[in-house]
């Protein structure tokens, strides 16, 4: 079992013929995932080729939708557009959609998730800014790479992409049930809040990674989630420990004032919530593999 994504999803790519929704589109189809088409209000009517597999171009997600009964689209469209992207999934109710476009205006990213909200939040967003989803061996959504990891019963939920990679690479023996990127910008749709809910409530899922990073207190509201709600073990790292304060390390949300947001603050946070917190990716691994071995 896995959340969000599984191997009956139906998978749509908003920006399919473009350079990095084609480029990833096909890496998907190698995947196994279930991709069912794309759209493009300029080319609709059209079809690409994959390969060998030729994937419909439709105008509008609606009208995919109803074609194709696709319930996830993976956007790759550029930050000017991305709006505009986002809300026509939201006004189609799909599902799941993943917004992968990096640099997206945050008064875009702020729009479209009060829009959402408005809308009864018929559609779960990922990102903006985020790798995607992964669930080994059923589904793969984004740009993660789907060679790392077998299937297992480790969840992961990170805000960075490279270090979602480094963890499923260094935790390859065990295995992942969903690995999901929800993206370091200031404001996402999905939460690692969201994320350890659903872990929780996966029969499938015996464990979870949780990755955050300086900046904003998203970690230390997890960790209050955490103790009240996830009895499943967790085991943490925090991106920055070394970053100096005000400076902004790689995500336009990883960002420290004085003492709030800091790596150490975010920590003892979460050590009060029972997650047992690396220094580096090694040592969160190694922790985790006492928890399973």
């Amino acid at each position: 079992m896995a959340i969000w994504l599984t191997k009956d999803s139906k998978v749509i790519v908003q920006g399919i013929t473009g350079g990095e929704g084609s480029k990833h589109t096909k890496r998907m189809l190698a995947a196994g995932t279930q991709v069912v088409g794309g759209v493009n209000p300029r080319k609709a009517g059209t079809k690409v080729d994959f390969d060998g597999t030729e994937l419909p171009v439709f105008a509008t997600v609606a009208e995919a939708i109803k074609e194709t009964g696709a319930d996830v689209s993976v956007i790759f469209v550029p930050p000017a557009f991305t709006k505009a992207a986002v809300l026509e999934a939201i006004d189609a109710e799909i599902p799941l959609a993943i917004v992968i476009t990096e640099g997206v205006p945050v008064q875009d990213s702020a729009a479209f998730w009060s829009y959402n909200v408005a809308k009864g939040e018929k559609t779960r967003i990922i990102g903006p800014n985020c790798p995607g989803i992964a669930s080994p061996g059923a589904s793969n959504a984004g740009i993660i790479p789907a060679d790392i990891t077998p299937q297992g019963r480790i969840g992961l939920v990170s805000k960075s992409g490279t270090l979602t990679y480094q963890l499923m690479y260094e935790l390859r023996e065990f295995g992942f049930s969903t690995a999901v990127g929800i993206g370091g910008d200031p404001i996402i749709g999905t939460t690692h809040i969201d994320a350890l809910r659903a872990f929780q409530a996966d029969p499938d899922t015996d464990a979870i990674v949780m990755i955050g990073e300086i900046g904003g207190d998203a970690e230390e509201r997890a960790a209050e989630f955490i103790k009240d709600n996830v009895t499943k073990p967790v085991v943490g790292y925090i991106a920055g420990f070394t970053a100096p304060p005000g400076k902004t390390m790689g995500h336009a949300g990883a960002i420290i004032s004085g003492s709030a947001g800091t790596a150490d603050a975010k920590k003892v946070a979460l050590e009060a919530a029972g997650v047992k917190v690396g220094k580096t990716p090694s040592e969160t691994a190694q922790l985790m593999r006492d928890i399973l071995s």
